[in-house]
């Protein structure tokens, strides 16, 4: 997102970098003094993080997105989760 980019909250976004990935909900905006400003977003599963405007890319004004979110709304999962995802769509198919 470019950093001079006015950011009105709430403001659908993807988180591109770092160990946060995936879609979710700018929900405010922290201005640190002497620092750089965090944003809190929320995904859909309720986890919430902060990141900087750095690695953010913004797909949609309010609560809904300008483009379609990819497979899962856009939530990352671990290698866990994937695997017991694949692992239960498996026992579903051959039951």
């Amino acid at each position: 997102m470019n950093p001079d980019y006015k950011v009105d909250p709430p403001l659908i976004v993807m988180v591109t970098g770092g160990r946060n990935r995936g879609c979710g909900v700018i929900k405010n905006r922290e201005t640190h003094k002497g620092s750089f400003e965090t944003f809190p977003i929320q995904d859909v599963q309720g986890h919430e993080f902060a990141t900087r405007l750095g690695n953010v890319f913004t797909l949609g004004k309010g609560i809904k997105p300008w483009v379609s979110l990819p497979k899962g709304k856009g939530i990352k999962l671990s290698i866990i989760e994937e695997a017991s995802k694949r692992l239960a769509a498996q026992s579903a198919t051959t039951a």
